[in-house]
C-alpha cells in the first residue's frame, strides 16, 4: 500500500476514536474500542509492520538530529513516525479519560486536554496532569482513585 494511502487511512481512522473520547467517554463501545487500547494497539501493529519492513533499509539513524532527519527522508519511515505519534497520543488521551473517571475529575475539564493531546501531545498531558493535581490535591499517579471523595 502506498504510504500516502496508509497515512490517510490511519490519520482519518483515529478521528472517530477521539470524538468518542470527547463526547461519549462512558459509552460501551468507547470503553471496548478506545479505552481498552484496542485502537492504539492496532496503530501499533501498523507501526511494527512499517518498522520491520523499512527501518533497516533506510539511511540515517537515531544517533543525531541529522541522522534522524536522514532516516525520515524515507516516506515509509516518516509514516511510521507519524503513526507512532497517532498511537501514543491516542493512548495518552484514552488514559486521561480513564484516569479522570477514576479520580473524579469532571469530564468537561478533560475535553480541552484531549484536544491539546491530539494536536500537541505532551502539552495536553501536562495540562491534564495540572488539572488532575488541582482537582485531586495529589501529584502522584497511581491505579487507585485519588480524588478527595475517594479518600477513606
Amino acid at each position: 500500500m502506498a504510504p500516502e494511502t496508509l497515512f490517510s487511512i490511519c490519520n482519518t481512522g483515529v478521528l472517530p476514536a477521539w470524538l468518542l473520547l470527547v463526547f461519549l467517554p462512558r459509552w460501551k463501545w468507547t470503553t471496548q474500542l478506545i479505552t481498552s487500547v484496542l485502537v492504539p494497539g492496532l496503530l501499533g501493529l501498523v507501526y511494527l509492520y512499517l518498522a520491520a519492513m523499512y527501518f533497516r533499509s533506510a539511511e540515517g539513524s537515531f544517533g543525531s538530529l541529522s541522522g534522524v532527519a536522514s532516516l525520515f527522508e524515507n516516506p515509509h519511515v516518516l509514516l511510521a513516525g507519524w503513526i507512532h505519534y497517532l498511537a501514543f497520543d491516542l493512548f495518552i488521551g484514552s488514559w486521561e479519560v480513564r484516569d479522570a473517571q477514576r479520580c473524579g475529575v469532571r469530564h468537561w475539564f478533560v475535553v480541552p486536554c484531549l484536544f491539546l493531546t491530539l494536536m500537541l501531545g505532551p502539552v495536553g498531558l501536562v495540562v491534564y496532569l495540572t488539572i488532575r493535581a488541582i482537582a485531586t490535591g495529589n501529584l502522584q499517579i497511581s491505579a487507585e482513585a485519588t480524588s478527595p471523595a475517594a479518600a477513606p
